[in-house]
C-alpha cells in the first residue's frame, strides 16, 4: 500500500506531539517532514527521545516542503497560517488547517487559489467528532428555531477570538438563514459591544478565563422554549486526533476549500 506522506507544522506542540505518535502507528501514513521554529535543526528522536528516529525538524513549512510531500497538516499559529497554506498549495500539497484565526475572507482567497492550483484544502474549526456533530445538530436546530447566539469558550492565553470553532459554526449557521433579531445592533441603547461581535448576523460572545479549554455553546430562543447545545474538550489533545487523522486521508483527491469535520461525517 502507497502510504500518505505527512508534513506537520507545528510538530512540537500540544496537539503536534500527540499527532506525530498516532501518524507513526499508523499502517497508511508517513511522517516525511516536521516544523518548529524553536526546534529547528534538531532531529525528531531528540525531540521526542526516539533514538531511532532521525527526521530533521524544519525551520519553515517552505523548507519542509522540498521533500515529496502529499498533505501538510497546520497546528501553528494565527499569525503564519496562511502563509503556511499558500506555500503549500503553490508547491501542489494539500492542506488539513487546524490553526484558527483566519476569517471568511481568509478562506475565500484560500479556495480561489487551491481551485487554481489543483489541490485541495481541508480546514476544521474544531478536529474534535463531538464538535463536528455539534455543527451537524445546530444546522437542524436552525431551521426549526430562527433565533439563536453564541458562546465562545477558551483559557485566558487564548489570542484569537472569536475562536475558529465559533467562526465555523456562525459560517454553518449563515447557510441557514439569519437569526431572527428583535433589535438591531445599531439600535443598541447603553454599549453596543454587550452584544457581542456579529460574525454573519450571528451574535459570537467570547469568553477567556483560566480553568476553560475550549467549548462552545449554541444557545436558541423560540416561543417559550429555549434550547443549548454544548461542546465542551476535555485537557489532553487526544481529542482532536481522530478528526485530524480522518482529514488527512480525505483531503487527498480534494480540490479547493473544504469547511467543518461534519462535512466529512454526513
Amino acid at each position: 500500500m502507497k502510504k500518505i506522506k505527512v508534513c506537520i507544522a507545528g510538530v512540537t506542540g500540544w496537539i503536534g506531539r500527540a499527532l506525530v505518535a498516532s501518524v507513526l502507528k499508523s499502517s497508511d501514513l508517513a511522517l516525511v517532514g516536521a516544523v518548529s521554529r524553536k526546534n529547528s535543526g534538531k532531529t525528531l528522536g531528540e525531540v521526542f527521545g526516539m533514538n531511532d528516529f532521525p527526521l530533521r525538524i524544519s525551520e519553515s513549512v517552505d523548507k519542509a516542503l522540498d521533500s515529496k510531500t502529499d498533505v501538510l497538516v497546520d497546528y501553528t499559529s494565527p499569525y503564519i497560517v496562511k502563509n503556511n497554506i499558500y506555500s503549500a498549495i503553490k508547491k501542489g500539497v494539500n492542506v488539513v488547517v487546524g490553526t484558527s484565526g483566519l476569517s471568511d475572507q481568509d478562506y475565500d482567497e484560500i479556495d480561489k487559489l487551491a481551485k487554481k492550483e489543483n489541490v485541495g484544502v481541508f480546514a476544521a474549526g474544531n478536529f474534535a467528532i463531538s464538535a463536528a456533530l455539534l455543527n451537524h445538530f445546530a444546522i437542524v436546530a436552525a431551521k426549526y428555531m430562527k433565533s439563536w447566539e453564541v458562546i465562545d469558550y477558551a483559557s485566558d492565553a487564548k489570542i484569537d477570538a472569536p475562536s475558529g470553532t465559533a467562526y465555523e459554526i456562525a459560517h454553518l449557521l449563515s447557510t441557514v438563514g439569519n437569526p431572527a433579531v428583535k433589535v438591531k445592533d445599531d439600535k443598541v441603547k447603553g454599549q453596543r459591544e454587550s452584544r457581542g461581535f456579529n460574525l454573519n448576523g450571528t451574535h459570537v460572545h467570547s469568553v477567556r478565563l483560566p480553568g476553560y479549554v475550549i467549548g462552545v455553546d449554541v444557545i436558541f430562543g423560540g416561543k417559550d422554549e429555549k434550547l443549548t447545545l454544548k461542546f465542551e474538550a476535555g485537557n489532553t489533545p487526544d481529542t482532536y486526533v481522530e478528526g485530524t487523522l480522518l482529514a488527512i486521508r480525505k483531503v487527498i483527491g480534494m480540490v479547493g476549500l473544504t469547511r467543518g469535520l461534519d462535512r466529512l461525517l454526513f
